[in-house]
């Protein structure tokens, strides 16, 4: 069994830090949260439980038992909630371990999703000939989603999120990255901030538009030297785990699937996705307690 599974949690949080002024309706002590803590230990659940425990909850109910968190090494809000150990950390069913994307010197911020995959790769060189699924930490997947890449039939694969069963704002939708895929399902592209003749070209014969959320399965030995390897990008300035992907597939055409799943997938990017959230949260999880 595939019970390994990596959340990015090593970002600055800076999109919703820069929008917390415009932010209204929303409880202060929340936004004072926003302010100081990753996006992921902001108390939006019952009794302020932070948002990634319904991740992990998720994760448990799913199947999975060894979780790796990438953290910064300027963040001690996740280890101070959830262990100090470096590994063996308990939360109901599941050991968490750390893994550290150092900022360097003369940035502001990590070098991006890419390289924090790398610094979790190599914080678990057990992992070495195993297969493992990978998440961010300020997306709330489903089991179901999650269990779809906890033993698939692929050594590769990534969830194809319906467009259109995405509930957000049509804006926002807009900007998310694309897919292409080959007639058997297999991935060809990532397209970023697709236009609308980038969206019309990837349409599949019944009007399937997929959506990457960032969820993938990967095997270690295959993923491992492309994250590794990937430049930086020329506008970003980071280390991108899609552009990797898009290496890795370049010089192996069916290395990755697409997993189509129609579901939305709660997200905890800007401010306003607050409010949303944690009436999400008292609706949908009243078991967690």
């Amino acid at each position: 069994m595939n019970e390994r599974l990596v959340i990015l949690a090593g970002g600055m949080s800076s999109r919703m830090k820069k929008a917390l002024d415009q932010t209204k309706n929303v409880d202060a002590k929340l936004l004072d949260e926003a302010a100081n803590k990753p996006k992921s230990m902001i108390g939006v659940g019952k009794n302020s439980r932070p948002f990634m425990d319904y991740l992990l909850f998720n994760a448990q109910r799913a199947g999975y038992t060894d979780v790796v968190i990438v953290v910064n090494n300027k963040d001690t809000a996740i280890k101070e909630y959830y262990g100090i150990k470096d590994r063996g950390n308990k939360f109901y069913e599941l050991s968490l371990s750390y893994a550290y994307q150092v900022i360097p010197e003369g940035r502001t911020k990590p070098l991006g999703t890419a390289d924090a995959l790398t610094v979790a790769l190599e914080a678990r060189p057990d992992w070495k000939g195993e297969k493992f699924t990978v998440v961010n930490s300020d997306n709330l997947y489903s089991v179901e989603a999650l269990k779809l890449l906890l033993n698939p039939a692929y050594p590769n694969a990534l969830i194809d999120y319906d467009r259109s069963a995405l509930k957000f704002e049509q804006s926002r939708i807009s900007a998310f990255a694309v897919t292409q895929k080959d007639e058997e399902g297999y991935m060809q592209r990532i397209i970023e901030k697709p236009t609308d003749a980038d969206v019309e070209s990837v349409k599949g014969p019944d009007g399937y538009i997929g959506v990457s959320m960032n969820i993938w399965r990967f095997d270690y030995d295959m993923v491992y030297s492309y994250m590794k390897n990937v430049t930086m990008h020329p506008v970003r300035n980071e280390k991108e785990l899609p552009t990797a992907v898009m290496n890795m597939i370049a010089d192996n055409p069916k290395a990755v699937f697409a997993i189509p799943l129609s579901e939305h997938v709660p997200d905890l990017t800007n401010p306003a996705d607050i409010k949303t959230i944690v009436e999400y949260l008292q609706e949908e999880y009243r078991e967690f307690e």
